[in-house]
């Protein structure tokens, strides 16, 4: 009962941020997460938001415990800072303590995590091809942004001085607040009807019923050792292919993950801190064990006190300052979970599916928008095809695994910026073939109704969504820019400037197959490629 009353909790707060955020990227592709901590810092409950936040909030909040100390009332910490348990800088997380109003006992913590569409940097959207840190945005270390229940007028005038869209930071930054308050009053609720006491011991009781059920489900995995890696096309400086590597090892009801022979860290952005490969980790044995059990797990997923982890400092999964990491968190993220799942395979193979696209295909825009003369930053990733797997074929044109967010509406969009979206539709037959065939990606055609900055950070164009047990491999994806009649194919990372008329087309990847097709087999499960469809159109 308490599990489901805590993880209400969170849900409730991300249904205050989305519902009170002024971004699109928050209240309409909901590009965040919120969750409640016990008073040590471990996660008691997350909503089911960014699976990418799920080993890294808990880091945040010890970090900001580590530097802080122990949250006073009406204190609110801020930080966004990839080194100190952040994901990357657009990522800003707040952190609260909750007090039960009838005690003032410490209840624990409450925290959400939204990613603003622009936090500074040298190029709109904070997510640029940069070299360092310094060049990405502003970075917060643990910081109080209340202190004693009074805002801190000063933190907040030098974070709007380095942001390119302050107003609608300011909108974001206020829903955030408004999550934390709703999550302190159904903590402070909870504790009203059923004892301050009786929470804190709830809270202790689901992390160990989480840990138990992780420990369970590890045992089923057969014991050995289980090794794969994969590789990112690139990191936008001409360094690639780069290797990332793991060693899975299954003994009991404990595993280890070591991840060395991984690629040393990169000068581009691809770079992924240990909150990362954390988070993905974290992502990928909770997939597999409840799958193993047929039940969920806690959604705070507990300590994982079972599951170790072999971090190689310096690397391309444990990067340390000054690496640049916009990238590590939103493309490195998804070839961790398909190492991950790849190595597993060789444990489970009628459980594990095709690899899914492996990217996020970020696009990050802004200028000034010609219809109002004002500033606008704007951030989106968009869908493509899941990997087949041994229940049947994979979904086509979705997030997968690291990212739960949605697409941007095309009205919303239109609406909110100086695009036009004339194209959006599945790339038929781009996902993989075999018994049951990956999913399709999509293509989405972006028009400019005034000159724009414009960063594309994509993997997968290189390299093809693996498909196992025989299964074919996804079709990469493509980036192109329009202007007339004329079609001119983009890297996968690349910053440009776009004039107004000029389309903007992200092709995305298909899904890997699973299964070898049967010979004279026929019908929806021996699925073969088909000539792509251009899909669904709009006259501009």
């Amino acid at each position: 009962m308490f599990r489901h009353l805590f993880t209400a909790a969170a849900e409730e707060m991300g249904a205050a941020l989305r519902r009170s955020a002024f971004s699109p990227n928050i209240k309409e592709r909901r590009d965040y997460s919120c969750a409640v901590f016990s008073p040590e810092g471990t996660p008691v409950a997350q909503g089911d938001h960014m699976p990418v936040h799920l080993g890294a909030m808990p880091m945040s909040v010890q970090w900001t415990l580590q530097e802080l100390g122990p949250l006073e009332p009406g204190d609110i910490a801020c930080l966004n800072d990839p080194f100190a348990g952040g994901t990357h800088l657009p990522d800003i997380t707040l952190v609260a303590p909750v007090f039960s109003r009838a005690t003032s006992e410490r209840l624990g913590y409450v925290a959400s995590r939204a990613h603003h569409s622009d936090v500074g940097g040298s190029a709109p959207g904070s997510m640029p091809l940069a070299r360092e840190i310094y060049q990405e945005g502003l970075r917060i270390p643990p910081s109080l942004l209340h202190r004693k229940g009074e805002p801190d007028e000063t933190f907040m005038r030098l974070l709007l001085a380095n942001v390119r869209t302050p107003d609608e930071r300011t909108g974001d930054l206020a829903a955030q607040l408004a999550s934390l308050h709703t999550g302190g009053l159904r903590l402070q609720e909870l504790a009203e009807r059923r004892g301050s006491q009786m929470v804190l011991k709830a809270m202790e009781a689901v992390v160990s019923y989480g840990e138990r059920l992780l420990r369970a489900g590890i045992e089923r995995i057969p014991d050995g050792r289980f090794t794969a890696s994969d590789v990112l096309d690139d990191d936008g400086f001409g360094s690639g292919p780069v290797e990332i590597r793991a060693c899975i090892e299954v003994k009991g009801d404990g595993m280890e993950v070591d991840f060395a022979g991984s690629a040393s860290q990169v000068p581009g952005g691809v770079n992924a801190v240990a909150a990362i490969t954390t988070s993905a980790t974290r992502y990928v044995v909770r997939c597999v064990v409840e799958e193993l059990l047929g039940m969920s797990l806690p959604a705070g997923g507990g300590a994982m006190e079972a599951l170790h982890l072999r971090l190689p400092s310096g690397s391309v999964v444990a990067a340390v300052p000054p690496a640049a990491v916009a990238a590590g968190n939103v493309e490195t993220s998804q070839r961790i979970t398909d190492v991950l799942f790849q190595a597993l395979a060789q444990a489970l193979p009628d459980r594990i599916p095709a690899l899914s696209q492996g990217t996020m295909n970020n696009l990050a825009v802004g200028g000034e928008d010609p219809r109002t003369g004002t500033p606008f930053t704007y951030y989106e990733t968009a869908g493509g095809g899941m990997g087949g797997g041994p229940r049947g074929e994979g979904l086509s044109g979705v997030h997968s695994h690291m990212t739960n967010s949605l697409n941007t509406p095309i009205e919303a969009l239109e609406h909110a910026y100086p695009m036009r979206v004339v194209r959006y539709g599945l790339r038929r037959g781009s996902g993989g073939s075999g018994r049951h065939g990956g999913g399709d990606g999509l293509r989405r055609d972006l028009l400019f109704l005034g000159p724009a900055e414009v960063t594309l950070l994509t993997e997968r164009r290189v390299t093809r969504p693996r498909g196992l047990q025989g299964g074919g491999e996804g079709s990469p994806g493509e980036n192109v820019i329009i202007s007339g009649s004329e079609e001119r194919k983009l890297p996968g990372k690349v910053q440009l400037r776009v004039q107004s008329g000029e389309v903007l087309s992200i092709r995305t990847p298909g899904g890997g197959g699973w299964g070898r097709v049967e010979a004279g087999a026929t019908g929806e499960g021996a699925r073969e490629p088909h000539p792509e469809s251009h899909g669904e159109t709009r006259d501009p």
